[in-house]
């Protein structure tokens, strides 16, 4: 269950080499030149538009880098891209932006945002999209529904799930007590067979991802890495860090 070496080869860089100081945004084009340029891999988010599109970008809800509101998955891919964002003249880029831009170059950590509705529209198009892309590419999900679409849906790419040791802050207060339960301990991986979990890094060591990368073979990343303290802890307990802030 473990994924390719090229995964752990080097580090990733969280939502590409961000620098809002240079004007340059998260999930933009200038951020995934600059992790290019610095030869890491890269880790984008994806959510999906009104009309079925896959597009890079985090929240479920424009505003805090747009100047237009409103919820993502209400827009079609068209007006997604009209959108202007702060700090920037770049645009939102899909998913098949993305992937011509990298050329596979370097790795794509492709993270599936979910509402946690069962929908697997998003994971059915980023499946159509990496059919023809010959680079190196992963996806992986906090939620668990979501690794599965990609067990079944995308069997030929490494796959794995985001996780943490516990699910009580306010973010997760939408779900019901059985999904954050459901999420709890890995107890999902017999179902969803993970190729590698990305774990908080704050939350290392854990039994789970123990478990997972020394019993199973799973490759494990620790996330978000922003200080020196939190690199050495990716350093000791995972495989490699998706990091923020800095560079390597």
């Amino acid at each position: 269950m473990r994924a390719p070496d090229w995964l752990t080869a080097r580090p990733v860089a969280h939502r590409g080499l961000h620098d809002i100081s240079r004007g340059i945004v998260e999930n933009m084009p200038g951020a995934v030149q600059a992790a290019i340029a610095g030869n890491f891999s890269i880790e984008v988010d994806i959510q999906l538009s009104a009309d079925g599109e896959a597009m890079v970008h985090h929240d479920h809800a424009l505003g805090r880098l747009t100047e237009a509101t409103g919820e993502v998955v209400e827009k079609t891919a068209a007006e997604l891209k009209a959108i202007k964002f702060k700090d920037t003249d770049e645009r939102m880029m899909s998913l098949s932006d993305l992937c011509a831009m990298v050329a596979g170059r370097v790795p794509l950590v492709i993270e599936v945002k979910s509402h946690f509705g069962g929908d697997r529209k998003l994971v059915k198009r980023m499946a159509e999209v990496l059919a023809s892309y010959q680079g190196p590419a992963v996806g992986m999900s906090f939620d668990p529904d979501q690794v599965l679409a990609l067990r079944e849906l995308l069997p030929s790419r490494p796959r794995g799930i985001v996780a943490q040791r516990s699910y009580e802050d306010e973010y997760w207060a939408k779900l019901t007590e059985a999904q954050r339960d459901g999420m709890l301990y890995l107890r999902h991986g017999f179902q969803t067979q993970p190729h590698f979990v990305a774990f908080k890094v704050d939350h290392l060591p854990a039994p789970a991802p123990w478990i997972a990368r020394n019993v199973f073979g799973c490759a494990l990343l620790g996330w978000t890495v922003r200080t020196p303290e939190q690199r050495t802890r990716a350093g000791q307990y995972a495989d490699q860090m998706i990091f923020e802030g800095f560079v390597p």
